[in-house]
């Protein structure tokens, strides 16, 4: 494995970033699109060349559109949710497919650094992770042809809280807020720990303004002053909003609509008593991170839990007799992701069709018990029916489970009755 690289992808609708780092630790490094100069962006767009099955991403495709060489597809990611058809030199294309291209010609720029049959891990973070965008993610990564099962998704509020963990502990000890500033719009991302429970319990809260546009300045184009002006007196305004009260420890900037220096009296009242950090590859970095973590838990990671919207708030279990003794079995773990949380179990029925599962909150609320009742399941004497059970979560509050009934030996024959059943968790 150390001849591997892990590799976090943020898959943006305007604008994609790859990081990459080694199993064994250290920093992440992120891929500039211009060598020797810190330009992460890569524009999620797609150019296909006039009259020829030839396409071009990034800012080259940029460069053969601006010269009317090709036809320009934006907003890649837009449009594969959506899942209309694109029209280029009325030819359709899947949209889907569009993205798959764009992920794969972006993931080969790292032939600079390492072959791509050199990645031994994947993490693709995007903003936000529903079900919609899973299945995007599988049929993205069902297209890239990788040599690992190690691939992962997280939203960018999760890429955050592990780029955060792994910052050194004085910049986490209080909250920590991260302002996102592409458009006409700021997110701000608020992460706060729960240090009385154990492990620590990491909580999000993500909220989006609507800003003034920062427009797209040329570099060797003036900023428009007044402009600055307006803007930083509007951001002041929202930064008292979301950090007036609160004992923050840092603050990270992120997005091209920081980039010019505009915030004559807002940052000052940013940096107030806080760590203040620019820069742009917050996401992918911590895209790493996670997918580090996920192979090789270090201390920092294995003391904290992380409970986003899109994360299992309750450990899922059921009551067993293992060698005449009651036990506990654990089927599902608060603090994974929905789409990736799944178990299976093979028990006996003690008695009847009926059994509970356990349901344990994180939040410190009462245990709840979720009964199953097998309507149909043949009546054997002695806790001879052997079941096997299957379950998952089919969104952030919904668990589905399908059990089988597998008989008991010779004795009684296997029915292969199935049963399903699904149910919410609060």
């Amino acid at each position: 494995m150390k001849e591997k690289i892990i590799v976090g992808y943020d898959l943006g609708n305007r604008y994609s970033q790859i990081s990459y780092c080694t199993y064994e630790g250290g920093e992440p490094e992120t891929l500039s699109v211009i060598a020797g100069e810190e330009s992460y962006n890569i524009p999620t767009v797609l150019c296909k060349r006039n009259g020829a099955n030839q396409w071009f991403f990034g800012k080259e495709a940029y460069k053969y559109a601006e010269a009317g060489e090709g036809s320009l597809v934006t907003d890649l990611v837009e449009l594969a949710l959506n899942g209309e058809k694109v029209i280029v030199e009325e030819e359709e294309f899947e949209p889907a497919a569009l993205l798959t291209l764009f992920v794969k010609r972006s993931l080969n720029r790292l032939s600079l650094i390492a072959e791509t049959d050199r990645i031994g891990a994947l993490m693709m973070t995007c903003e936000n992770m529903d079900g919609r965008m899973v299945e995007l993610m599988d049929s993205i990564v069902a297209g890239l042809s990788l040599k690992t099962k190690n691939i992962c998704y997280q939203s960018h509020v999760e890429s955050i809280y592990y780029y955060t963990i792994h910052q050194p502990e004085e910049l986490w000890q209080k909250q920590v807020v991260v302002f996102d500033y592409i458009t006409d719009s700021v997110k701000a991302y608020n992460v706060e720990f729960n240090r009385r429970t154990t492990p620590v319990v990491a909580f999000a809260k993500e909220m989006e303004y609507p800003f003034l546009s920062c427009g797209e300045t040329a570099p060797e184009e003036p900023f428009d002053e007044e402009l600055g002006r307006r803007l930083d007196e509007k951001f002041l305004v929202l930064l008292k909003q979301v950090c007036e009260g609160k004992l923050i420890s840092s603050a990270y900037l992120l997005g091209s609509g920081f980039r010019e220096e505009w915030m004559k009296d807002s940052l000052p009242y940013l940096c107030r008593g806080r760590r203040v950090f620019q820069g742009n590859n917050l996401y992918s970095k911590g895209a790493c991170y996670a997918m580090r973590e996920k192979l090789s838990p270090s201390e920092t990671g294995s003391a904290h839990v992380f409970l986003g919207d899109d994360k299992l708030k309750a450990n899922i279990g059921m009551r067993l007799s293992r060698q005449g003794e009651d036990s506990y079995y654990a089927l599902l773990d608060a603090g994974t992701s929905w789409f990736e949380a799944q178990g299976s179990v093979e028990f006996l029925l003690q008695e009847d069709n009926v059994f509970s599962l356990i349901i344990t909150p994180l939040n410190g609320r009462d245990i709840k018990f979720a009964q199953v009742t097998l309507e149909g399941l043949p009546i054997r004497e002695g806790a001879a029916s052997r079941l096997y059970m299957e379950i998952r979560m089919t969104s952030e509050r919904c668990i589905a489970l399908t059990v089988e009934d597998l008989g008991f030996g010779e004795i009684y024959p296997a029915s292969h009755l199935r049963w399903t059943e699904s149910f919410e968790i609060a």
